[in-house]
């Protein structure tokens, strides 16, 4: 007679996950707001949402997204602390370029099977870089797919909400030829492109742990640099006196021009010069070591700079100083002008759908 079939024996430790719990409860406890109601373990994350009835119109906000591929490096560097500063910046950070305060997030990670001392440092990046971003971490989910997943596997994805006052709403309807473009740098890769970059580091027959002289680290240390999250630097620029953002461009899957081309209007063309900055050591080495083509490159990878933001010239300075303040190199890296009609190599026009403006890179990066 077959012994009784269990859901242990089906591969699932509901213990596990119970361990995992009690484990993360002191890193979501900091990440949270004074409207947050209720604690870990209910059936849905609440806010208290009367401060909205403060407000003449407000305009909920939201996003969703995940890590991608970058958690592959991160199992197998066995380092599981930091992904989760990826996961909120691609996140919250989308939200904020609409001017929209994040309120709240949550996050999901699926695993093939549950390590509670794994799960716990995932959340532990997560809910620390809530904190930082001044956003609750309300709730979650961990679920175990033994035989879908390896047990040393998991994805993470996440979503948030914010808010904004209608009549705040930055975007393409704010901008205008004359404004400045300005970069915000990047701490590296972020976490977008890394199947490009996987296949190059393999394909090249490099390890993890190679000692990288102009990284001043091993390879495996920098792809597993965390995403910077500019939401409350980002914030608090816009309450910042003598600064008007028009619009904001979270520069991620597709590239700077791709990106930036979505937060311009039809008709308007931004021009934005190589020449102004010099990209980390990451890319270049990535570029040659796999003889990626620059275009290729440009339309994969941040290539140093993270989110742009445009506004009136004579707010450029006092936006670089608040930013540079909060220790984020910022840099004037381009203008807006009428479109000219333009169809080089170098010239992008609208991205993802968007029927905006255009983008077009002149020049060549300064070196290092």
């Amino acid at each position: 007679m077959s012994e009784p079939t269990t859901y242990a024996a089906a591969g699932v430790d509901v213990e596990a996950g119970d361990r995992a719990v009690e484990l993360m409860k002191a890193s979501v406890r900091r990440a949270t707001r004074p409207e947050v109601l209720g604690g870990l373990g209910g059936f849905a994350g609440m806010l208290d949402a009367s401060a909205l009835r403060g407000m003449d119109r407000p305009v909920l906000a939201t996003s969703t997204d995940g890590v991608g591929t970058k958690v592959a490096i991160a199992q197998a560097l066995d380092t599981h602390d930091t992904i989760g500063y990826d996961l909120v910046g691609m996140v919250v950070d989308d939200i904020v370029v609409c001017g929209a305060e994040p309120l709240f997030m949550t996050d999901y990670i699926a695993t093939g099977k549950v390590v509670p001392e794994r799960i716990a440092a995932i959340v532990s990046g997560i809910a620390a870089a809530c904190e930082q971003a001044r956003v609750a971490l309300v709730g979650g989910e961990t679920a175990e797919h033994p035989g879908l997943l390896g047990p040393d596997d998991y994805d993470v994805a996440g979503a948030a909400t914010g808010v904004v006052e209608h009549a705040d709403i930055l975007g393409p309807g704010r901008v205008v030829p004359g404004d400045v473009v300005l970069a915000l740098a990047s701490s590296g890769l972020h976490s977008n492109g890394f199947s490009l970059v996987r296949k190059v580091v393999r394909d090249a027959g490099w390890q993890l742990d190679r000692e990288v002289p102009e990284f001043g680290r091993t390879l495996g240390e920098e792809l597993l640099t965390p995403t910077r999250v500019y939401a409350a630097d980002l914030l608090d620029l816009l309450r910042v006196d003598g600064v008007a953002l028009h619009a904001l461009s979270h520069v991620t899957g597709g590239g700077l021009a791709a990106n930036l081309a979505r937060v311009l209007p039809a008709g308007t063309l931004a021009t934005l010069d190589r020449r102004t900055w010099t990209p980390p050591a990451v890319f270049s080495t990535i570029g040659s070591l796999g003889r990626v083509p620059l275009a290729d490159l440009e339309r994969t990878l941040n290539m140093g700079v993270g989110f742009v933001a445009i506004l009136p010239a004579d707010e450029a300075d006092a936006a670089v100083r608040a930013l540079e303040a909060r220790g984020i190199r910022t840099w004037a890296l381009g203008e807006v002008a009428a479109d000219d009609g333009g169809t080089d190599a170098d010239t992008v026009r609208g991205a993802k759908g968007v029927e905006g403006g255009a983008v077009r890179l002149v020049g060549e990066h300064r070196r290092g």
